[in-house]
């Protein structure tokens, strides 16, 4: 299988890489648009800020290509959100593949349980679908670092509740993303990239 991961300003890259090489696959991490047009299958992952973030995508014009990519996608964290119309961050304008905004977490006034800002830790999934995932990952634990989210909507293929229930994963056509980092979730995040792969 010839699998990319996308190379560009965002953090992150490195952790995904060693759990595929875990899994038994070996990624180009490039940002070569030939390369990655020419992929199985791409990853889009990323920790970062996303102002900073979609100013590089759009001078580097990777921005365009990840748009118009046809093999499967996988957006992980910030890549999850910079696929999305606009985020609060930096309010910036980004990708537009799925049609949702991304806003930061409204903290509890009052604030009785002390909730904080980021959502730090595991957390549960449910409403899974999506060829992400299979029934058995229903209710299962994954790892999470992010201030903002994204609202439940017609793209929502995963559910997790943090103040408010919000979409922790997305799909849409040939591209697919979570808010969580299946890289550093465990086995449950090794069978979600699994699933990912043999799409």
């Amino acid at each position: 299988m010839n699998l990319v991961i996308i190379k560009y300003n965002a953090g992150n890259i490195r952790s995904v890489n060693n759990a595929l090489l875990r899994l038994g696959y070996e990624a180009e991490i490039t940002a070569d648009p030939e390369k990655i047009m020419k992929a199985d299958k791409v990853i889009f992952p990323g920790v970062g800020e996303a102002s900073t973030t979609m100013d590089y995508l759009r001078k580097t014009e990777l921005d365009k290509l990840i748009v118009d990519l046809k093999q499967p996608v996988l957006g992980v964290c910030l890549g999850m959100q910079l696929m999305c119309s606009h985020s609060e961050e930096g309010d910036a304008d980004c990708l537009n593949i799925f049609d949702e905004k991304v806003v930061k977490f409204p903290l509890p006034n009052p604030n009785p349980q002390n909730i904080k800002i980021p959502h730090m830790g595991w957390n549960q999934i449910y409403d899974v679908k999506s060829d992400l995932f299979d029934p058995s990952l229903e209710g299962e634990y994954v790892y999470f670092v992010h201030s903002y989210y994204v609202a439940k909507g017609a793209d929502t293929a995963a559910t997790t509740d943090y103040i408010l229930p919000y979409s922790s994963a997305l799909q849409k056509d040939n591209f697919f993303a979570t808010q969580f980092h299946p890289e550093k979730s465990g086995p449950v995040g090794e069978r979600i990239l699994k699933n990912f792969l043999k799409l």
